[in-house]
This record gives C-alpha cells, sequence and structure tokens, in this order.
C-alpha cells in the first residue's frame, strides 16, 4: 500500500510497520518486549535542521530519529521521563509533516501538540499508560489531577487511540471525546511453540515441576506478589523475567522463584515458549503485550479481570480471568490449570489461533487507516 500521509512520531515509541507513511520520531523509542533494544548505526545521518550527528540519527526503521533530553522517574529510574525540547518545533519543520502522531502524550507530547496546533497540523494521540493509577500506586494521590492533564491533552487532538476496549471506555467517561479502538499486534514469527526448549525446562525446574511465568516490569503497579500462593502450591516454580524497582522485596515475597532478569530477542522468547503456563498480575494494564505473547508461544494465561486482558484473554478457552488483587483466585487457577495438562494444553493451542492474524504490519495499516481518516475530515472541515 502506498500513498499515506508524511508523519512525525511525536513521542517514545516505533513507527508503524509499513510502508504508506514517512516517519520522524521525537524520542528514542524503548522496542516492545521481545524486541532487540534499537540503536544509532555508526555513521548516523543527520536530520535537516540538525545541529551535529550526536542528537540525530538513522534508526533501522528507517526513519530520522531526534534525541531529547529526559529524567529519570522519581522512585523508578530505568523510566526516564522526555522533556520538551526547541528540536520538536524544528523537526516538525523540517519534515514537512502532514500529521502528528503522539504516543502517550503528557509531558514531550503535549509540547507536541501545541507545535502542532501551532502550524495547523492534525494530531493522533494514542493512550498507552494509566497515569492516573500510577499516581494512585507511587504517590497515594493526585488521580484526579492525571485525568485533568489527560483530557486536556488528548481533548485537543483530532482523534485518541485506545488499546483496549476498557481504555477506550476510561477516555470516554472521563470525557475525553473522539476516541477510537486501535488495538497491539504481535510478532507470530518470534514468538511461536515450537522454540519449547526441555533443555531450559530442566534448568529452570529439575524436579519436573510445572513451570508458572510472569514477564514485565518488576514494580509496584505490576502487584508481582500475587503469585506467593502459587509459589505455595507442590510440583509448581514460579519463573519471574524482568527488572525493577520491587526486584528485593519480590524475591523475599516469593519463596522458591527464580529470577531471571530482564531478557529479549530469541532468549525471551525460548522462555515463553517453555513456560506452562503466564501469569500476569497487573490490574492497571491499558493492553498487556506480555499477555499476547504468551498467546503467540502456545501458553494458557491468567490474568486479572481488567483492563487489557479483558479484550485479549477468552475465559475458559485461552486462559482464565480472576478477580484483581485476589492472591487465593490467582493460586486456584494456577492449581487448577497445573492439574489438568490437557486443559491447559488446549488453551495454550486456541491462544495461538487467535493472535495469529495479529501482525504488526496488519496494525500499522489499521493506524494509517486512521491518519487517513482524520486528514480527510481536515480537507472536509477546510473545504
Amino acid at each position: 500500500m502506498s500513498g499515506g500521509p508524511t508523519t512525525v512520531w511525536a513521542a517514545g515509541g516505533p513507527p508503524p510497520a509499513s510502508p504508506r507513511s514517512r516517519v520522524v520520531s521525537g524520542t528514542r523509542w524503548e522496542p516492545p518486549t521481545g524486541s532487540d533494544p534499537a540503536g544509532p548505526p555508526s555513521s548516523p545521518t543527520p536530520y535537516p535542521g540538525a545541529s551535529g550527528t550526536s542528537d540525530i540519527f538513522e534508526s533501522d526503521a528507517p526513519c530520522p530519529v531526534v534525541r531529547v533530553p529526559s529524567l529519570p522517574l522519581p522512585g523508578y529510574s530505568q523510566v526516564r521521563v522526555a522533556l520538551p525540547s526547541r528540536r520538536l518545533m524544528a523537526a516538525l519543520t523540517a519534515h514537512r509533516a502532514e500529521l502528528v502522531h503522539l504516543a502517550g502524550p503528557f509531558v514531550l507530547g503535549a509540547r507536541g501538540m501545541a507545535a502542532a496546533a501551532r502550524l495547523g497540523l492534525p494530531a493522533v494521540a494514542v493512550y498507552q499508560t494509566d497515569l492516573a493509577g500510577y499516581a494512585r500506586t507511587y504517590l497515594g494521590a493526585g488521580e484526579n489531577t492525571a485525568w485533568r492533564r489527560m483530557r486536556a491533552v488528548h481533548s485537543a487532538a483530532d482523534r485518541t487511540l485506545a488499546p483496549s476496549s476498557a481504555a477506550v471506555r476510561d477516555l470516554t467517561e472521563h470525557g475525553v471525546e473522539r476516541v477510537r479502538l486501535w488495538p497491539r499486534g504481535v510478532d507470530t514469527v518470534r514468538f511461536r511453540p515450537e522454540l519449547r526448549d526441555e533443555a531450559l525446562r530442566h534448568r529452570l525446574a529439575p524436579g519436573g515441576e510445572k513451570i508458572i511465568g510472569y514477564v514485565g516490569r518488576l514494580a509496584p503497579e505490576k502487584h508481582v506478589e500475587l503469585l506467593a500462593g502459587a509459589c505455595r502450591l507442590p510440583g509448581v516454580r514460579v519463573v519471574v523475567v524482568g527488572d525493577g524497582p520491587s526486584s528485593a522485596s519480590l524475591r523475599a515475597a516469593l519463596p522458591g522463584a527464580v529470577f531471571l532478569g530482564r531478557r529479549t530477542g530469541e532468549d525471551l522468547a525460548r522462555l515463553f515458549a517453555s513456560l506452562d503456563m503466564f501469569v500476569h498480575t497487573g490490574p492497571y494494564e491499558t493492553f498487556c503485550q506480555t499477555v499476547q505473547e504468551a498467546m503467540a508461544s502456545g501458553v494458557p494465561v491468567i490474568a486479572p479481570a481488567a483492563g487489557g486482558p479483558l479484550d485479549l484473554v477468552d475465559h475458559g478457552r485461552t486462559g482464565l480471568l480472576v478477580p484483581p488483587h485476589d492472591v487465593d483466585a490467582v493460586q486456584a487457577a494456577v492449581g487448577a490449570l497445573a492439574a489438568d495438562p490437557a486443559r491447559a494444553a488446549a488453551y495454550g493451542r486456541a491462544g495461538r489461533t487467535m493472535v495469529e492474524g495479529r501482525t504488526w504490519e496488519a496494525v500499522g495499516d489499521q493506524l494509517l487507516d486512521h491518519y487517513d481518516e482524520v486528514l480527510r475530515g481536515r480537507t472536509a472541515v477546510a473545504a
């Protein structure tokens, strides 16, 4: 497909996997779970208007990437917040953008929205993170303030894209208009059942235990401590993949669990495929990409009946949904599938079938359709 708009991606995130648009990114992006970290090539190509090659380079998307300053998030130094920069307006102007894509707009994205308005460009904002939930978890307050900020930013966009039905509902209930559903893709070539590794399984569970895996950030909002009940089940080995500020406390809370740290690429895909079941515990997910990666790997899923997993897990067919924050429900679900391997295997096969059509290329084309609709709407208003 061809003939798409020239787009500026004005916050962290990968450009759509489609040839229909030309993209310049506002920040260097953190790749999706399972992807290898992207880095600049050995001979960066400067973007027009750049002061030098140290700030701007060509990524393998391919598209120019403009670096901007950032600060670590208080209490969670692994996460950095991109700061507003004059480079944003320069990139918009030099790229001759027709549309601005705002990925998770809050700080840099809000500046991108203002820049788009000054230049008379349409903007598409993507809702990615439950910032109100983060405020509640980390600060114990500020939830209403976060929603006021998000409502102001998203209301200025021509269209807001939300990754799940629950996210669409949350935004709409908090007064954000022009919200449309745009789910996420999954790499079904990288994540596949054939990568199941019996030697790896033996190293993780030398006694032949059922391997129960969690993959993701180790942070308070993920509530990984809810796996404590599963750790107490006989014949079960809990494996935790990821890193974050809760790592030390979780090692104490989950006796007997194996902590593998952060894994990426084929290493991560092999771990996914080698699980007997995948458990996600966080109740604040706007989507939950790791659930899709587990399903692509042919692994049954247990997840909270809240947020993104409500769209992803077909209860009783591809996995089990449990009440949020319920350690006993997590333990019971793990025990039920551990005791019924045939049922667990059937869930895994159904999950793989469910996600096979959710390629990043297809999802990228859906995004470009949203771009085209927004541009046509602007043209119709102008006429």
